[in-house]
């Protein structure tokens, strides 16, 4: 993916040259190891910051609720899957947007490389297959396929679904993947099981929000957890006040998640919240045959009514 650099600048520099955008957002090298940042190009000489590696997580989409200008934004395939629902909601408009769509070989998960090591990491230099990590007293090599993200290892949608400029060949999507094995053998556990999963899951929380503040489906002007009239839902770390926001979040996102990992990278404490957004995906893909983000001209399940829909579950 590094080779995809030249083009990403040479392709942002030219749609800001001829005034085709008013800024090209994608990533520049953060400060930190293997966590790159946002970076709003807004003049030819600003694209230069513009890179590109397996440190590129966030998912851009977060940043284009509600914008007024022409925007060029720098899409893998799940930023490309958020743009598509930011479209059917009405957060942006098509004709605002040209998309620089990138393949993506999925992201690197800076906790199972920090887990796997003892020392402070100096810098992370990456070619094709392997990741090199280097620290003061230490130099090791990794396969990159063995320290990626979760969401990434099971993804079969690494191409953008929807661009206008491509960076790149299309990549061969990954098959036979079991994308909801850890989904299945929660649903296999008891009550009692499932009880002290999520009660040991959550036990960490320390309602931060920062899963709801880099989803790009957290959109609302006043989240629920911040409404004082009525009051939904405590700010304490009372156990069932941590639950209810984690639980109304996902179900907030039925229908809407495309499994970006947003959420999950965020977590300072690392918490797996992709676990109740993955269930709702789940659902809706073998109830409604249903992926989000795949199409702007058909309207997610939970926004229609047909007569044949599945109603099982009402008692």
């Amino acid at each position: 993916m590094l080779s995809y650099i030249d083009k990403i600048r040479e392709t942002s520099a030219r749609l800001l040259k001829d005034c085709s955008v008013e800024m090209v957002i994608g990533f520049r090298k953060g400060t930190v190891p293997m966590m790159n940042e946002p970076h709003f190009a807004k003049t030819a000489e600003a694209v230069d910051k513009l890179v590109w590696d397996s440190n590129c997580g966030i998912n851009l989409a977060n940043y284009l609720t509600n914008r007024q200008e022409k925007i060029g934004i720098i899409a893998k395939g799940c930023d490309s899957r958020n743009i598509v629902t930011h479209i059917i909601e009405n957060k942006i408009k098509r004709e605002q947007l040209i998309i620089i769509g990138v393949p993506c070989s999925g992201m690197i998960d800076k906790r199972k490389i920090n887990a796997m090591l003892d020392g402070e990491i100096n810098d992370v230099v990456e070619d094709e297959n392997n990741i090199t990590v280097k620290g003061n007293d230490f130099e090791k090599i990794l396969n990159k396929r063995d320290v990626l993200q979760q969401n990434c290892a099971v993804c079969i949608h690494r191409n953008p679904v929807i661009y206008d400029e491509l960076v790149a060949d299309l990549v061969e999507e990954q098959e036979g993947v079991d994308r909801y094995a850890d989904v299945r053998s929660i649903e296999a556990m008891s009550s009692e099981e499932k009880w002290k999963y999520f009660d040991d899951l959550l036990s960490n929380c320390i309602r931060c929000y920062a899963c709801r503040n880099a989803c790009p489906l957290c959109y609302c002007p006043t989240c629920f957890v911040d409404e004082s009239r009525p009051q939904w839902v405590g700010k304490s770390q009372d156990p069932t006040d941590v639950r209810t926001f984690h639980f109304l979040r996902a179900y907030h996102c039925a229908g809407r998640c495309t499994d970006c990992g947003a959420c999950e990278r965020a977590c300072p404490v690392g918490i797996n919240m992709r676990v109740f957004t993955k269930k709702l995906e789940k659902d809706c893909l073998e109830l409604f045959g249903w992926e989000a983000g795949m199409s702007a001209d058909v309207r997610p399940p939970l926004d229609t009514y047909k007569p044949g829909d599945p109603d099982d579950f009402i008692k």
